[in-house]
């Protein structure tokens, strides 16, 4: 009798503890990489005007990339933080967090727990890590955000910077006015999106990943070009 009620008064204790296990494993779920609009589109079909406004976007451990509706500069969302990186002349660009910018295609996805992966030291630039994510993570199928955070021995960045009013009719229209920026021994947090299925959408035709980087001191931004790092510098991480 004395056990039966022993075994009633755990009853509750055991209950709460498998609900506040329930809780923990779907808070730590990340949630599914979306697309908003499509790379096509906006090169080949003239969707320059924005399809999402940032500030419906920024929460913590929201992280995401895309272009300035336009084509008037580069986006990062970067734990909830949105910046906007635009050309302040040829050689100069301007960084702001605006949560006002829009966007005529955007990736972004929500993450509440990132998986460290050990950086080959053959990956050194940004085509190895290209092949080294497909490698890895391709037979998967299963897109997802990145970051690779370190000291970069070189960045090559560009920001698109197309003038009012230019009519687009593919990607070199897009890019004939794009302006290059090279960073040298900086420390930076890059945000990359990994997928083998959605080429012109989020990722270009010859890739399978699209990444955008920021300096730690938040006052250089865009579409990384190049880069190069050296073994053991940068940390990389992924959202699976």
């Amino acid at each position: 009798m004395a056990f039966r009620r022993l075994l009633r008064g755990m009853r509750l204790p055991l209950l709460l503890a498998a609900q506040a296990l329930l809780v923990t494993c779907a808070t730590a779920q990340n949630g599914p990489v979306v697309a908003t609009g499509a790379m096509r589109n906006t090169m080949f079909n003239g969707q320059l005007a924005g399809l999402v406004r940032l500030d419906s976007l920024c929460t913590p451990g929201t992280y995401g990339l895309g272009p300035v509706e336009y084509l008037r500069g580069e986006l990062l969302l970067w734990d909830g933080h949105p910046y906007r990186a635009t050309a302040a002349g040829d050689s100069a660009m301007r960084v702001e967090e605006r949560p006002d910018s829009r966007a005529p295609f955007f990736v972004h996805q929500r993450v509440t727990q990132w998986t460290e992966v050990t950086l080959p030291d053959s990956v050194t630039d940004l085509p190895a890590l290209d092949a080294f994510l497909t490698a890895r993570f391709g037979s998967a199928g299963t897109p997802f955000a990145f970051t690779l955070s370190g000291t970069f021995q070189g960045i090559d960045l560009h920001l698109v910077d197309v003038s009012p009013g230019r009519t687009i009719a593919g990607p070199d229209d897009a890019h004939q006015e794009n302006k290059h920026f090279h960073l040298s021994e900086v420390t930076a947090d890059a945000l990359g999106f990994f997928s083998t299925k959605h080429k012109a959408v989020f990722t270009h035709h010859d890739t399978n990943i699209h990444v955008h980087a920021i300096t730690t001191a938040r006052d250089r931004m865009g579409h990384v070009e190049a880069f190069t790092i050296a073994p053991g510098a940068c940390r990389l991480r992924v959202a699976r």
